[in-house]
């Protein structure tokens, strides 16, 4: 097969699908990797490391789009790519269709089979392409968040970890999926104070077991949601439907009960969110203000991290990368039906029920 590798282009975006490793391991199978110039410098490899692996390197995207009918990215197309995509491709890459609705007739309109590494699923239902990224994001949600507490970054100037005689800062989590854990580990490895809200009784008794008393969890009914806000200095919001809209936890009103300057980081942004005053902002600039409340809505986080983040996904996606390239995409889908749940639009027509339904339609 011919495989594509473009560089990508949303801003500080610098992760990149394959590495040199992955190249060797396809093109030693036969396969054409097709490499845009500098699409691993970010992640720190150079174009000779792509070569050295039997790559071909090309100077622009669009001749990689070309040559290729396998392109793999990080991030979902953005406009200067439309023009390059054609109905022989597979399109395999995070597509966070709920998060960006607009691209969803873009995709259909080219009738490619564009495949989301978000909601490929394992055989054990859960979701393995997108819990690299979610654990470093989870991670990366606490250290950002007792960066934005700084008074010099704008916050209210407090120690998440507290120090003695001084009491910590409260943690508040929404969801205790792989965000929400991982969020909690660095969390209660700092010695915030913790509370962690999930839908999911078993999956609270679960939290309890491994973290016993040093994380308060709740089921998430008005009374104590809005009770858990009002001592809050961070919120991170952890919820997913995969493939799906997020549901609004957090709406404007409940910003009045929220400590001035505490911070609020929405994990579940690109997602379309789980706080109603969240939208997408860049690593440029990273924050805003609503009532008092800093809110962070990078919808590329582990890309601020591009070296681990790329070696963490890649150790997931291969698997699949291989599989698609060997096979073929029905073949490898028959064998695997849990690579048939991330195909998201196939053929102009839209194949995720969570998807369609961010759309009105259904499947």
């Amino acid at each position: 097969m011919r495989i594509g590798l473009p560089k990508e282009i949303k801003e500080h975006e610098l992760r990149v699908a394959l590495t040199p490793a992955g190249v060797k391991s396809l093109t030693e199978s036969g396969h054409q990797v097709f490499v845009e110039h500098g699409a691993g410098e970010g992640s720190g490899f150079t174009d000779s490391h792509y070569l050295e692996a039997g790559a071909i390197i090309l100077e622009e995207a669009q001749q990689v789009y070309e040559q290729a009918t396998f392109i793999v990215k990080i991030k979902e197309p953005l406009p200067p790519e439309f023009p390059f995509l054609r109905e022989d491709h597979i399109l395999f890459t995070y597509l966070h269709l709920a998060g960006e609705p607009d691209l969803i007739p873009v995709l259909q309109e080219k009738k490619l089979a564009a495949l989301g590494y978000e909601t490929v699923m394992a055989s054990d239902g859960t979701l393995p392409l997108l819990a690299p990224m979610s654990e470093i994001a989870g991670r990366m949600a606490i250290i950002l968040g007792t960066q934005y507490l700084i008074k010099n970054n704008g916050g209210k100037g407090v120690l998440l970890c507290g120090v003695p005689g001084v009491a910590p800062s409260r943690v508040v989590i929404l969801g205790g999926g792989i965000v929400g854990i991982n969020a909690t580990k660095v969390a209660v490895g700092l010695g915030a104070e913790v509370v962690v809200f999930d839908v999911s009784l078993p999956r609270l008794r679960y939290l309890d077991d491994i973290f016993g008393p040093r994380v308060i969890t709740l089921l998430p009914n008005r009374n104590n949601f809005r009770e858990k806000l009002m001592g809050a200095d961070l919120v991170i919001g952890a919820v997913l439907i995969p493939g799906g809209k997020t549901p609004m936890l957090i709406q404007k009103e409940d910003l009045q009960l929220m400590k001035k300057k505490s911070v609020i980081i929405d994990v579940a942004v690109d997602q379309g969110g789980c706080v109603e005053t969240i939208r997408p902002t860049t690593h440029k600039n990273p924050t805003y203000e609503v009532d008092g409340v800093i809110h962070y809505g990078v919808t590329n986080m582990p890309g601020a991290v591009p070296h681990t983040s790329t070696l963490a996904l890649t150790n997931a996606t291969f698997y699949y990368i291989k599989k698609i390239a060997d096979l073929g995409l029905q073949a490898a889908m028959e064998e695997d039906p849990g690579l048939r749940a991330g195909l998201n639009i196939h053929q102009g027509k839209i194949t995720h029920k969570e998807v369609a339904k961010c759309v009105g339609v259904q499947v």
